[in-house]
Order: structure tokens, then sequence, then C-alpha cells
């Protein structure tokens, strides 16, 4: 597992990852500024002692297991239906037929890879499981896209000129697509 951050001031000695490589990340987190308690328990946690011992809580075997659980959940065709459907949404030439959301249309280079639907769909499955329900629901799937997708959409000059960034059109994108088709 990688986890990487992105400081959005220093960016000196630092280079922005192709999109081939940023499409590899599962999720984009968007983390906002700590709060005044959460800063405080920041500064209790690491300007103290030190730090607890880790213990180990998973093995790799619960590990393994837990992803199959995860990628066992149902996903009823007509909810992965809508899932494909909310990812071809963000490209801006679409096969006839099937519309792309406006703003995708006027501000989108490249819509979300394959990978994208893989990451939407896998983290609707676990949100299923941790919420104890047995399949997915469009409500799972219509939470995953934001974390899923924005690091997915390669937007033209004219999106940033107008200040439109891709949770925009994300949220257009879950707006107009209908669950059923």
């Amino acid at each position: 597992m990688v986890l990487a951050t992105q400081n959005p001031i220093e960016m000196e000695g630092t280079y922005p990852l192709p999109e081939a490589q940023v499409d590899r990340f599962f999720f984009k987190l968007l983390l906002q500024y700590p709060t005044r308690d959460e800063l405080a328990r920041i500064a209790d946690f690491t300007t103290a002692g030190p730090p607890a011992a880790l213990r180990e809580v998973l093995d790799t075997p619960d590990i393994l297991q837990m992803r199959q659980w995860v990628r066992d959940v149902p996903l009823a065709d007509i909810v992965k239906d809508y899932a494909v459907r909310l990812v071809l949404s963000t490209h801006p030439q679409r096969e006839p037929g099937n519309e792309a959301a406006p703003l995708a249309q006027k501000f989108v280079l490249y819509g979300s890879s394959p990978r994208g639907l893989q990451s939407v769909i896998l983290a609707a499955k676990a949100r299923a499981l941790l919420a104890g329900r047995p399949n997915v629901s469009f409500e799972d799937i219509r939470q995953m896209v934001p974390p899923s997708l924005r690091h997915r959409l390669i937007l033209n000059l004219e999106a940033d000129a107008e200040g439109i960034g891709a949770e925009k059109i994300l949220s257009e994108v879950v707006e107009r697509v209908a669950e059923v088709s």
C-alpha cells in the first residue's frame, strides 16, 4: 500500500506525477486544515513522551481474507450499469445515445479511466460491507465517485481559467445520471 501527500504550498524540488501514475491511486482524499481541538491533539501526540508501542492487529492472511470479503459483496447488474454510466459521463466524447454531463463536455479533456470504475465499485463494496449491508446500493456508488474519480479527470485550460474543478464536474455527473437508464 502506498500513501502519498500533496503539499499545496511547497513545490520546489517536487514534481507532479504524470496522469498515468496518478490514475493508479485508488482515492484522492481532500483534507481540511485541522480544527482547534485537532491541532491541540496533534500537539499532544507529537510533543509529549514517546508514542505507545505498536502492536499487530491484523496479519497477512487476515488482510487477504478481508480483501476477498470486499470482492465477494454482490453487485447487481443495474447498480453496476449505474456506475458505468457515471464514469462514461465524465468523458467529453461519448458513444451515440449517451450524453456527457455538460460541464464534462465543456471542461474535460479526458474522463475517468477503467481504473476509476474499478475504484468506485470496490470502494462501494467496502462501504456496503462496513455498513453491514449484503449488497452495494446506488448510494454506495454515489458516495464513492468523488474520492475515486476526482484525480482521474484531466481538465482543459478553460476549466482552470473559469475556476471549475473536478468536484463541480463530478457533482453534476452524479446529479444528472439517473439510477436506471
